[in-house]
């Protein structure tokens, strides 16, 4: 067996129909991946993914996706859930009715004492949320927020943390929530990716680093993964032409080189030479779109104001106001991710963190209803876990058994609270919440069964949810 004979054995079903170039095989392939491969069409200009799903599974409420990610565990203690019985046991010991055989983080064999709530709690709004008083604009809008309580997940280190938060799979490799909604929904934009993430950092707490497989598209085609811009300067390398190249000189490269690679597709059939002729020109078309879109500059004063944002500052509050403007543009999925919650030496630092980001959030959330995007967006406010009860010195160490999210947007009814931890904010205790219920719930929003959006990998079926996950229900308007 020569090479490409073992190459051809080992692609998959799509990728072999793709090897012929004469049949009907090759004609759907190119209509799904790329309309321009055999309509004739030359330099950039492709038609966006469609998505796999040729229609709903059922009426979708939403578009787009903004994940504002707080990266680093935030307590639930300081933020959303408070617990008057904590505060009067502060420095008593932990009831071991509650700890005995359960996985702790950095406290194990150490005497375990309770450490009560650092700043007080104050209800806001008609709804009475109650909420960390660090927080008064995310109190401005608490009617318009859901805040589940019951959160609880399985990883209680950062990293495999992280993974399984946006991925559903404790195992690195697996595509992230963002690939699987573009595999299976598509692009609502040609000129931007349709998974795009930004990064910010502030103060106050340790800086974890966040791997780029987090956004990855594992075994989905690499088309589907998010594409990372910088905060700060260019958002993506090599944004400006070389001196003296005009774009009508890049265009013509771009043509060429598909060319070389179609020819390439056609003997092989390997899926990811599609891929890299869509990346193309994608980059070409974005040599345009981009700069447009990271010039906060031209927002008004007001809108500047109310996020907090200065134009190139890299903060969490340009990148909500970026955010907006990525949701105008039709990105389905944006994510936020904001470090330095990992708050081990003084929990008392979610101070700095809430200066950082209760204005933006609060502001996001009053920009996408002034715009009409409010009825057609889901906001996602959380980490990959909570904070412990117990103290570690003045801090707290990493928690999964409890914590909480918060959810906004049209299609969540505003003013809930969902679900309860126990009286120590120790364990989820009513209407425990799974992630695999999240990411069941934000599928569900999209008009899709997450019981059938699958891929076939290696002998079987894999979906974002694993082999459980509720849509939560209750919540929704």
């Amino acid at each position: 067996m020569t090479p490409l004979e073992a190459h051809v054995q080992q692609l998959t079903r799509r990728a072999f129909l793709g090897r012929s170039t004469a049949g009907l095989g090759s004609l759907a392939l190119g209509a799904l991946l790329s309309p321009r491969l055999f309509g004739g069409v030359s330099g950039p200009g492709a038609s966006a993914w469609p998505g796999i799903l040729q229609s709903r599974h059922h009426a979708a409420k939403i578009k787009r996706v903004i994940y504002l990610y707080q990266a680093g565990g935030p307590s639930h203690l300081e933020t959303f859930d408070y617990k008057p019985k904590l505060a009067a046991m502060h420095g008593q010991g932990m009831p071991e009715s509650f700890t005995k055989g359960q996985q702790i983080a950095q406290l194990q064999g150490r005497e375990l004492k309770c450490y009560g709530p650092q700043f007080a709690f104050e209800r806001y709004g008609k709804s009475g949320q109650e909420i960390c008083s660090l927080f008064p604009h995310i109190g401005g809008v608490a009617d318009d927020v859901c805040i589940i309580r019951s959160m609880y997940t399985e990883q209680i280190n950062h990293d495999p943390a992280h993974t399984f938060m946006n991925t559903g799979s404790i195992i690195a490799g697996r595509p992230s929530m963002g690939s699987w909604l573009l595999y299976g929904l598509g692009t609502e934009t040609e000129e931007l990716p349709g998974f795009i993430v930004l990064m910010s950092s502030g103060k106050g707490g340790q800086m974890q680093p966040i791997a780029a497989r987090q956004w990855h598209s594992g075994f989905l085609p690499s088309r589907f993964q998010g594409v990372k811009f910088q905060s700060i300067g260019d958002p993506v390398q090599y944004m400006q032409s070389p001196a003296g190249v005009t774009a009508g000189d890049q265009e013509q490269i771009i043509d060429v080189v598909n060319q070389l690679n179609r020819r390439q597709h056609d003997a092989v059939g390997d899926p990811e030479v599609l891929t890299r002729i869509n990346q193309y020109e994608m980059a070409f078309r974005m040599q345009t779109s981009v700069p447009g879109l990271m010039d906060v500059g031209n927002e008004p004063a007001r809108v500047l104001e109310s996020y907090g944002a200065k134009p190139g500052d890299g903060s969490f509050a340009s990148n909500c106001l970026l955010a907006r403007r990525l949701a105008e543009r039709g990105v389905r999925f944006i994510q936020l991710y904001h470090r330095d919650w990992d708050h081990h030496d003084d929990v008392a630092h979610v101070k700095y963190k809430a200066e950082e980001v209760d204005r933006p959030t609060a502001a996001l959330i009053r920009d996408l209803k002034e715009r009409g995007l409010w009825d057609e967006t889901l906001i996602v406010w959380g980490g990959e876990f909570g904070r412990t009860p117990m103290a570690q010195g003045k801090g707290r160490d990493h928690h999964i058994k409890g914590f909480s999210i918060m959810l906004a947007g049209g299609a969540i009814k505003g003013g809930v609270t969902y679900g309860a931890t126990d009286d120590l904010g120790y364990a989820a205790v009513d209407k425990p919440t799974s992630v695999h219920d999240l990411h069941a719930t934000m599928l569900h929003l999209f008009g899709v069964d997450h019981t059938k959006l699958t891929y076939r990998y290696q002998g079987r079926q894999f979906r974002l949810t694993d082999v459980s996950g509720e849509v939560l229900k209750p919540i929704l308007a």
